[in-house]
């Protein structure tokens, strides 16, 4: 069984959204994936996008300057 460690997790409304989350953030380096929305959350479209709770910046601000939008997103032990 896998640790369970603490990410930002980040939900979006449509399957479209978390797939631009995606494209961006592969463009552009930024470390996380695509996973199942965990259990202790809920969302629209099922994705979400996971990543390092120690990535160097405002990732709100990130997505708003590129126009990408979000349900929520916070820290969770997953």
């Amino acid at each position: 069984m896998r640790k369970k460690e603490q990410k930002i997790v980040i939900t979006f409304r449509t399957t479209a959204e978390a797939i631009a989350m995606e494209t961006q953030c592969q463009k552009e380096g930024i470390p996380g994936r695509l996973i199942p929305v965990p259990r202790q959350i809920s969302s629209g479209c099922g994705l979400s996008w996971a990543m390092p709770t120690d990535w160097d910046g405002n990732i709100g601000q990130w997505m708003e300057a590129r126009g990408l939008h979000w349900d929520k997103f916070g820290e969770y032990l997953i």
